[in-house]
């Protein structure tokens, strides 16, 4: 089963390293998101899957009694999506303000920082 969503994370990696590499700001933020979404499932995979018990301490016990499921990945996977979020906002909003003052799109007709011989 770990075996099936490592291709996942690949095809998740593959698929956003050829949208971020499109030169198109949309399929950029796309590809972004393909990123997020990889890492978010990397994390949580390789803390295992595990079918145990809540971790929760009987009164007057030093440890739990039974197995219990792994809390780390589950809150390295919340805060992921959080920094994700605000990454992809933050990005969207590039992405305004650079089609907004550009005109278009393309990466590759936007202006660069230097001026061109024909402008």
């Amino acid at each position: 089963m770990d075996f099936l969503f490592v291709l996942i994370v690949g095809l998740l990696v593959t698929s956003g390293a050829y949208l971020m590499m499109s030169g198109h700001l949309v399929r950029f933020l796309y590809g972004l998101a393909l990123f997020s979404n990889a890492a978010n499932l990397a994390i949580f995979v390789s803390g295992g899957l595990s079918y145990g018990a809540p971790a929760l301490i009987a009164e007057g016990e030093k440890a739990p009694l039974e197995p219990v499921a792994n809390a780390l990945p589950q809150a390295l996977v919340l805060t992921a999506i959080v920094i994700g979020f605000g990454l992809t906002v933050f990005a969207l909003a590039l992405a305004k303000r650079a089609f907004a003052s550009e005109g278009t799109a393309l990466m590759d007709d936007m202006r660069s920082a230097e001026p061109r011989a024909e402008d």
